[in-house]
Protein backbone atom coordinates (compact mmCIF):
# COMPACT_ATOMS: atom_id res chain seq x y z
CA UNK A 1 0.00 0.00 0.00
CA UNK A 2 1.00 3.69 -1.07
CA UNK A 3 -1.65 6.22 0.03
CA UNK A 4 -1.14 9.50 -0.80
CA UNK A 5 -3.64 11.23 1.43
CA UNK A 6 -4.93 9.20 4.98
CA UNK A 7 -8.15 10.15 6.12
CA UNK A 8 -8.01 9.88 9.90
CA UNK A 9 -10.44 9.11 12.74
CA UNK A 10 -9.17 12.03 14.99
CA UNK A 11 -9.80 12.89 18.62
CA UNK A 12 -6.88 14.91 19.65
CA UNK A 13 -6.20 12.01 22.05
CA UNK A 14 -3.26 9.85 22.96
CA UNK A 15 -3.56 7.47 20.09
CA UNK A 16 -4.34 9.41 17.25
CA UNK A 17 -1.79 12.30 18.26
CA UNK A 18 0.98 10.01 17.84
CA UNK A 19 -0.67 8.40 14.41
CA UNK A 20 -0.09 11.34 12.47
CA UNK A 21 3.62 11.82 12.27
CA UNK A 22 3.77 7.58 12.65
CA UNK A 23 1.68 7.72 9.34
CA UNK A 24 4.01 10.30 7.73
CA UNK A 25 7.03 7.70 8.43
CA UNK A 26 6.05 4.86 7.50
CA UNK A 27 4.04 6.13 4.40
CA UNK A 28 6.63 8.40 3.08
CA UNK A 29 4.97 11.18 1.07
CA UNK A 30 1.42 10.59 2.25
CA UNK A 31 -0.87 13.67 3.62
CA UNK A 32 -3.12 12.82 6.85
CA UNK A 33 -6.92 14.70 6.83
CA UNK A 34 -7.58 14.55 10.57
CA UNK A 35 -11.39 14.27 11.03
CA UNK A 36 -12.98 14.82 14.83
CA UNK A 37 -16.90 14.74 14.99
CA UNK A 38 -18.59 16.65 17.80
CA UNK A 39 -20.64 14.28 19.50
CA UNK A 40 -20.46 16.20 22.66
CA UNK A 41 -17.57 15.10 24.07
CA UNK A 42 -17.06 18.73 25.79
CA UNK A 43 -14.45 21.32 24.92
CA UNK A 44 -11.81 20.72 26.74
CA UNK A 45 -11.21 18.51 24.07
CA UNK A 46 -12.17 20.35 20.88
CA UNK A 47 -10.36 22.93 22.25
CA UNK A 48 -7.53 24.11 19.82
CA UNK A 49 -8.08 20.49 18.28
CA UNK A 50 -7.16 21.95 14.93
CA UNK A 51 -4.16 23.70 15.88
CA UNK A 52 -3.03 20.64 17.49
CA UNK A 53 -3.59 18.69 14.70
CA UNK A 54 -1.59 20.96 12.14
CA UNK A 55 1.37 20.96 14.54
CA UNK A 56 1.51 17.54 14.73
CA UNK A 57 1.56 17.27 10.66
CA UNK A 58 -2.07 17.28 9.69
CA UNK A 59 -2.39 18.89 6.10
CA UNK A 60 -6.22 19.70 6.78
CA UNK A 61 -8.33 19.25 9.84
CA UNK A 62 -12.36 18.87 10.08
CA UNK A 63 -14.58 19.71 12.82
CA UNK A 64 -18.06 18.37 12.54
CA UNK A 65 -21.02 19.06 14.79
CA UNK A 66 -22.62 15.91 15.38
CA UNK A 67 -24.82 16.35 18.53
CA UNK A 68 -28.08 17.11 17.38
CA UNK A 69 -27.64 14.04 14.29
CA UNK A 70 -26.14 11.84 16.78
CA UNK A 71 -28.91 12.25 19.36
CA UNK A 72 -32.16 12.09 16.75
CA UNK A 73 -30.77 9.74 14.40
CA UNK A 74 -28.30 7.46 16.63
CA UNK A 75 -29.38 7.61 20.54
CA UNK A 76 -33.09 8.03 19.63
CA UNK A 77 -33.65 4.87 17.11
CA UNK A 78 -31.47 2.49 20.24
CA UNK A 79 -33.74 4.26 22.84
CA UNK A 80 -36.70 3.26 21.16
CA UNK A 81 -35.52 -0.38 20.87
CA UNK A 82 -35.36 -0.48 25.00
CA UNK A 83 -31.38 -1.60 23.36
CA UNK A 84 -29.00 -2.48 26.59
CA UNK A 85 -25.80 -4.80 26.05
CA UNK A 86 -25.70 -7.57 28.97
CA UNK A 87 -28.32 -5.82 30.97
CA UNK A 88 -25.78 -2.76 31.93
CA UNK A 89 -24.14 -0.97 29.41
CA UNK A 90 -26.31 1.61 27.61
CA UNK A 91 -23.98 1.11 24.57
CA UNK A 92 -22.84 5.33 24.86
CA UNK A 93 -19.30 4.70 22.57
CA UNK A 94 -20.68 1.68 20.59
CA UNK A 95 -23.44 4.08 19.59
CA UNK A 96 -21.51 6.98 18.51
CA UNK A 97 -19.20 5.13 16.64
CA UNK A 98 -20.96 4.49 13.01
CA UNK A 99 -21.66 8.20 13.08
CA UNK A 100 -18.24 9.13 13.49
CA UNK A 101 -16.76 6.46 10.96
CA UNK A 102 -19.70 7.79 8.54
CA UNK A 103 -18.56 11.46 8.65
CA UNK A 104 -14.72 10.36 8.18
CA UNK A 105 -15.87 8.53 5.19
CA UNK A 106 -17.82 11.80 3.91
CA UNK A 107 -14.67 13.60 4.20
CA UNK A 108 -12.18 11.37 2.57
CA UNK A 109 -14.56 11.34 -0.15
CA UNK A 110 -14.82 14.98 -0.68
CA UNK A 111 -10.89 15.67 -0.16
CA UNK A 112 -9.74 12.53 -2.42
CA UNK A 113 -8.46 10.43 0.11
CA UNK A 114 -7.13 7.15 -0.92
CA UNK A 115 -6.89 4.82 2.55
CA UNK A 116 -8.71 5.65 5.80
CA UNK A 117 -7.15 4.89 9.28
CA UNK A 118 -8.19 4.77 12.90
CA UNK A 119 -6.61 4.60 16.55
CA UNK A 120 -8.60 1.73 17.43
CA UNK A 121 -6.37 -1.38 19.08
CA UNK A 122 -6.07 -4.34 18.14
CA UNK A 123 -7.74 -5.68 21.27
CA UNK A 124 -11.24 -3.54 21.29
CA UNK A 125 -14.15 -3.45 19.80
CA UNK A 126 -14.00 -0.34 18.23
CA UNK A 127 -11.77 -1.69 15.06
CA UNK A 128 -14.90 -3.62 14.29
CA UNK A 129 -17.19 -1.10 14.68
CA UNK A 130 -15.12 1.32 12.51
CA UNK A 131 -14.20 -0.82 10.10
CA UNK A 132 -17.41 -2.62 9.01
CA UNK A 133 -18.68 1.01 8.28
CA UNK A 134 -16.09 1.31 6.29
CA UNK A 135 -17.05 -1.65 4.24
CA UNK A 136 -20.39 -0.49 4.33
CA UNK A 137 -20.37 3.08 2.52
CA UNK A 138 -16.42 2.65 1.28
CA UNK A 139 -15.39 -0.64 0.42
CA UNK A 140 -12.84 0.18 -2.58
CA UNK A 141 -10.92 2.29 0.22
CA UNK A 142 -7.78 0.26 2.21
CA UNK A 143 -7.73 0.52 5.97
CA UNK A 144 -4.63 1.85 8.12
CA UNK A 145 -4.83 0.16 11.66
CA UNK A 146 -1.80 1.37 13.28
CA UNK A 147 -2.03 -0.48 16.43
CA UNK A 148 -2.35 -3.45 14.15
CA UNK A 149 0.74 -2.47 12.57
CA UNK A 150 3.31 -0.37 15.23
CA UNK A 151 5.99 -1.99 17.53
CA UNK A 152 4.06 0.18 20.05
CA UNK A 153 2.71 -2.36 22.22
CA UNK A 154 1.12 -0.03 25.86
CA UNK A 155 0.20 3.39 26.84
CA UNK A 156 3.41 4.52 28.04
CA UNK A 157 5.05 3.49 24.85
CA UNK A 158 2.80 5.81 23.02
CA UNK A 159 3.56 8.44 25.93
CA UNK A 160 6.72 7.72 25.41
CA UNK A 161 6.67 8.06 21.49
CA UNK A 162 4.55 11.26 21.69
CA UNK A 163 6.98 12.85 24.13
CA UNK A 164 9.81 11.85 21.35
CA UNK A 165 7.78 13.84 18.51
CA UNK A 166 6.71 16.66 20.90
CA UNK A 167 3.08 15.69 20.71
CA UNK A 168 1.35 17.55 23.35
CA UNK A 169 -1.08 14.99 25.28
CA UNK A 170 -2.96 15.48 28.63
CA UNK A 171 -2.37 11.74 29.35
CA UNK A 172 0.62 10.83 32.04
CA UNK A 173 2.16 7.40 33.39
CA UNK A 174 1.05 8.47 37.05
CA UNK A 175 -2.53 8.31 35.68
CA UNK A 176 -3.43 6.38 32.53
CA UNK A 177 -7.44 6.23 32.32
CA UNK A 178 -8.80 5.67 28.84
CA UNK A 179 -12.11 7.88 28.44
CA UNK A 180 -14.52 7.71 25.84
CA UNK A 181 -16.99 10.67 25.83
CA UNK A 182 -19.85 12.13 24.35
CA UNK A 183 -23.31 13.44 24.82
CA UNK A 184 -25.22 9.98 26.16
CA UNK A 185 -22.12 8.95 28.35
CA UNK A 186 -18.50 8.53 29.65
CA UNK A 187 -16.45 5.35 29.53
CA UNK A 188 -13.66 4.68 31.65
CA UNK A 189 -11.26 1.60 30.98
CA UNK A 190 -7.33 1.67 32.07
CA UNK A 191 -5.02 1.94 35.60
CA UNK A 192 -6.94 -0.07 38.59
CA UNK A 193 -9.62 -0.80 36.57
CA UNK A 194 -8.20 -3.79 34.42
CA UNK A 195 -8.18 -6.13 37.91
CA UNK A 196 -12.25 -6.54 38.61
CA UNK A 197 -10.94 -7.23 41.98
CA UNK A 198 -10.30 -3.43 42.48
CA UNK A 199 -12.70 -1.04 43.01
CA UNK A 200 -12.66 2.48 41.44
CA UNK A 201 -10.99 5.06 42.96
CA UNK A 202 -13.40 8.33 43.66
CA UNK A 203 -11.04 10.10 40.73
CA UNK A 204 -12.50 7.57 38.36
CA UNK A 205 -15.87 9.32 38.02
CA UNK A 206 -16.89 12.88 36.27
CA UNK A 207 -20.48 13.35 35.27
CA UNK A 208 -22.16 11.69 39.03
CA UNK A 209 -21.41 12.54 42.83
CA UNK A 210 -21.29 9.39 44.22
CA UNK A 211 -25.04 8.23 45.14
CA UNK A 212 -24.18 8.38 48.95
CA UNK A 213 -23.06 12.61 48.51
CA UNK A 214 -25.91 13.42 46.28
CA UNK A 215 -28.86 16.03 48.23
CA UNK A 216 -31.25 14.50 50.96
CA UNK A 217 -34.20 15.91 49.15
CA UNK A 218 -35.40 14.42 45.79
CA UNK A 219 -35.87 15.81 42.19
CA UNK A 220 -38.88 15.30 40.54
CA UNK A 221 -38.44 15.48 36.68
CA UNK A 222 -41.61 14.45 34.22
CA UNK A 223 -39.99 13.09 29.98
CA UNK A 224 -42.51 13.62 27.60
CA UNK A 225 -42.86 11.30 24.53
CA UNK A 226 -44.64 11.17 21.13
CA UNK A 227 -44.18 7.81 19.48
CA UNK A 228 -42.06 6.69 21.76
CA UNK A 229 -38.98 9.71 20.74
CA UNK A 230 -38.86 12.00 23.63
CA UNK A 231 -39.66 15.67 22.67
CA UNK A 232 -39.96 17.42 26.42
CA UNK A 233 -38.22 17.64 29.93
CA UNK A 234 -40.96 19.40 32.52
CA UNK A 235 -43.34 20.65 29.24
CA UNK A 236 -40.54 22.14 28.04
CA UNK A 237 -39.87 21.07 24.16
CA UNK A 238 -36.23 20.67 23.47
CA UNK A 239 -34.24 19.93 20.75
CA UNK A 240 -33.12 16.15 21.19
CA UNK A 241 -29.07 16.68 22.19
CA UNK A 242 -30.42 19.39 24.97
CA UNK A 243 -32.93 16.83 26.21
CA UNK A 244 -29.74 14.68 26.85
CA UNK A 245 -27.60 17.33 28.42
CA UNK A 246 -29.77 18.81 30.62
CA UNK A 247 -31.04 15.05 32.15
CA UNK A 248 -27.42 14.37 32.38
CA UNK A 249 -26.84 17.49 34.53
CA UNK A 250 -30.30 16.62 36.73
CA UNK A 251 -29.09 12.83 36.76
CA UNK A 252 -25.54 13.83 37.74
CA UNK A 253 -26.42 15.65 40.55
CA UNK A 254 -28.11 12.60 41.92
CA UNK A 255 -25.95 9.88 41.58
CA UNK A 256 -27.61 8.28 38.79
CA UNK A 257 -26.55 6.33 35.86
CA UNK A 258 -22.95 4.61 37.35
CA UNK A 259 -21.92 1.12 36.78
CA UNK A 260 -19.20 -1.16 37.15
CA UNK A 261 -19.29 -4.09 34.22
CA UNK A 262 -17.38 -6.93 33.28
CA UNK A 263 -18.44 -6.98 29.76
CA UNK A 264 -17.78 -9.53 26.78
CA UNK A 265 -16.19 -8.04 24.26
CA UNK A 266 -17.04 -8.74 20.56
CA UNK A 267 -13.45 -9.78 19.47
CA UNK A 268 -14.08 -12.44 22.10
CA UNK A 269 -12.51 -11.16 25.83
CA UNK A 270 -13.40 -9.82 28.58
CA UNK A 271 -12.96 -6.60 29.69
CA UNK A 272 -13.82 -4.42 32.51
CA UNK A 273 -15.04 -0.44 32.50
CA UNK A 274 -17.36 1.76 34.47
CA UNK A 275 -19.86 3.87 32.59
CA UNK A 276 -21.62 6.90 33.82
CA UNK A 277 -25.20 7.65 31.81
CA UNK A 278 -27.06 9.95 33.71
CA UNK A 279 -29.56 11.39 30.86
CA UNK A 280 -29.73 8.11 29.59
CA UNK A 281 -30.72 6.06 32.43
CA UNK A 282 -33.17 7.98 33.56
CA UNK A 283 -34.77 8.42 29.15
CA UNK A 284 -34.25 4.63 29.45
CA UNK A 285 -36.08 4.51 32.18
CA UNK A 286 -38.87 6.54 31.89
CA UNK A 287 -39.16 5.25 28.10
CA UNK A 288 -39.59 1.73 29.97
CA UNK A 289 -42.51 2.44 32.33
CA UNK A 290 -44.32 4.56 29.38
CA UNK A 291 -44.23 0.93 27.12
CA UNK A 292 -45.99 -0.91 30.27
CA UNK A 293 -48.64 1.14 29.67
CA UNK A 294 -49.16 1.61 26.13
CA UNK A 295 -47.87 -2.01 24.27
CA UNK A 296 -50.42 -4.94 24.75
CA UNK A 297 -48.36 -7.81 26.51
CA UNK A 298 -47.16 -10.18 23.21
CA UNK A 299 -45.72 -7.25 21.86
CA UNK A 300 -44.01 -5.20 24.92
CA UNK A 301 -42.76 -9.42 25.43
CA UNK A 302 -41.56 -10.00 21.34
CA UNK A 303 -39.93 -6.37 21.34
CA UNK A 304 -38.01 -7.31 25.01
CA UNK A 305 -36.78 -10.37 22.73
CA UNK A 306 -35.88 -7.27 19.63
CA UNK A 307 -33.69 -5.58 22.19
CA UNK A 308 -31.71 -8.00 23.13
CA UNK A 309 -30.60 -8.40 19.69
CA UNK A 310 -30.38 -4.83 18.60
CA UNK A 311 -28.20 -4.05 21.52
CA UNK A 312 -25.93 -6.59 20.80
CA UNK A 313 -25.86 -5.33 16.61
CA UNK A 314 -25.01 -1.92 18.26
CA UNK A 315 -22.34 -3.13 20.26
CA UNK A 316 -20.86 -5.32 17.37
CA UNK A 317 -20.92 -2.15 14.66
CA UNK A 318 -23.49 -3.35 12.95
CA UNK A 319 -25.40 -0.56 12.32
CA UNK A 320 -25.25 0.16 8.68
CA UNK A 321 -26.85 -3.37 8.21
CA UNK A 322 -30.21 -4.39 6.84
CA UNK A 323 -31.03 -6.34 9.64
CA UNK A 324 -30.80 -2.94 11.55
CA UNK A 325 -32.67 -1.37 9.02
CA UNK A 326 -35.61 -3.70 9.37
CA UNK A 327 -35.56 -3.84 13.18
CA UNK A 328 -36.11 -0.17 12.99
CA UNK A 329 -39.32 -0.51 10.52
CA UNK A 330 -40.49 -3.25 13.46
CA UNK A 331 -39.22 -0.84 16.35
CA UNK A 332 -40.94 2.18 14.75
CA UNK A 333 -44.60 -0.19 14.48
CA UNK A 334 -44.55 -0.98 17.93
CA UNK A 335 -44.05 2.85 19.10
CA UNK A 336 -47.19 4.43 17.22
CA UNK A 337 -48.88 4.64 20.82
CA UNK A 338 -46.09 5.09 22.85
CA UNK A 339 -46.95 8.58 23.53
CA UNK A 340 -47.65 10.35 26.91
CA UNK A 341 -45.64 11.81 30.34
CA UNK A 342 -43.57 9.76 32.95
CA UNK A 343 -42.46 11.32 36.07
CA UNK A 344 -39.78 10.24 38.04
CA UNK A 345 -38.10 10.49 41.07
CA UNK A 346 -34.49 10.91 41.41
CA UNK A 347 -32.79 10.37 44.95
CA UNK A 348 -29.10 9.47 46.15
CA UNK A 349 -28.87 6.87 42.84
CA UNK A 350 -32.39 5.42 42.54
CA UNK A 351 -34.84 6.15 40.02
CA UNK A 352 -38.56 5.77 41.13
CA UNK A 353 -41.59 6.36 38.89
CA UNK A 354 -44.51 8.35 39.94
CA UNK A 355 -46.74 8.78 37.28
CA UNK A 356 -47.30 7.30 33.71
CA UNK A 357 -49.82 8.88 31.41
CA UNK A 358 -50.99 8.46 28.15
CA UNK A 359 -53.88 9.27 25.38
CA UNK A 360 -53.22 5.71 24.20
CA UNK A 361 -53.02 3.94 27.58
CA UNK A 362 -53.89 0.52 27.56
CA UNK A 363 -54.73 0.39 31.25
CA UNK A 364 -58.65 0.00 32.08
CA UNK A 365 -59.37 0.72 35.63
CA UNK A 366 -63.39 -0.98 35.06
CA UNK A 367 -61.42 -4.38 34.26
CA UNK A 368 -58.21 -3.88 36.04
CA UNK A 369 -59.79 -2.99 39.36
CA UNK A 370 -60.25 -5.57 42.40
CA UNK A 371 -64.23 -4.23 42.18
CA UNK A 372 -66.21 -6.57 39.76
CA UNK A 373 -67.51 -4.57 36.97
CA UNK A 374 -69.43 -5.04 33.96
CA UNK A 375 -66.14 -5.01 31.89
CA UNK A 376 -64.80 -7.95 32.70
CA UNK A 377 -67.13 -11.24 34.40
CA UNK A 378 -64.69 -13.22 36.91
CA UNK A 379 -66.54 -16.25 36.14
CA UNK A 380 -64.87 -16.49 32.69
CA UNK A 381 -61.36 -17.61 33.93
CA UNK A 382 -62.47 -20.86 35.03
CA UNK A 383 -63.14 -22.04 30.84
CA UNK A 384 -59.94 -20.25 30.36
CA UNK A 385 -57.98 -21.83 33.13
CA UNK A 386 -59.43 -25.11 31.94
CA UNK A 387 -58.11 -24.17 27.85
CA UNK A 388 -54.87 -23.01 29.13
CA UNK A 389 -54.44 -26.16 31.22
CA UNK A 390 -55.51 -29.05 29.04
CA UNK A 391 -52.63 -30.51 27.78
CA UNK A 392 -50.89 -30.09 31.67
CA UNK A 393 -53.85 -32.35 32.31
CA UNK A 394 -53.67 -35.09 29.91
CA UNK A 395 -49.97 -35.21 30.36
CA UNK A 396 -50.09 -35.50 34.32
CA UNK A 397 -52.97 -38.39 33.76
CA UNK A 398 -50.35 -39.80 31.31
CA UNK A 399 -47.58 -39.90 34.00
CA UNK A 400 -50.25 -41.24 36.72
CA UNK A 401 -51.01 -44.15 33.71
CA UNK A 402 -47.17 -45.06 33.35
CA UNK A 403 -46.66 -44.97 37.27
CA UNK A 404 -44.60 -42.27 37.19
Amino acid sequence: MNPKKVALAYSGGLDTSIIIPWLKENYPGCEVVAICGDVGQGGDELTGLEEKALKSGAVECHVADLREEFVSDYVWPMLRAGAVYETKYLLGTSIARPLLAKKQVEVALETGCDALSHGATGKGNDQVRFELTYKALAPHLPVIAPWREWDIISREDAIDYAAKHNIPIQQSKAKIYSRDRNLWHISHEGAELEDPANAPSDGVWMLSVDPKEAPAEPAYVTIGFEAGTPVSVDGEKLSPATIVERLNTIGGAHGIGRIDLVENRFVGMKSRGCYETPGGTILMFAHSELESLCLDRATLHFKQKVALDYAELVYDGKWFTPLREALDAFVSKTQEYVTGEVKVRLHQGRLDVMSRVSPYSLYSHSIASFTMGADYDQKDAAGFINLTGLPIRVAAAARQKKGQ
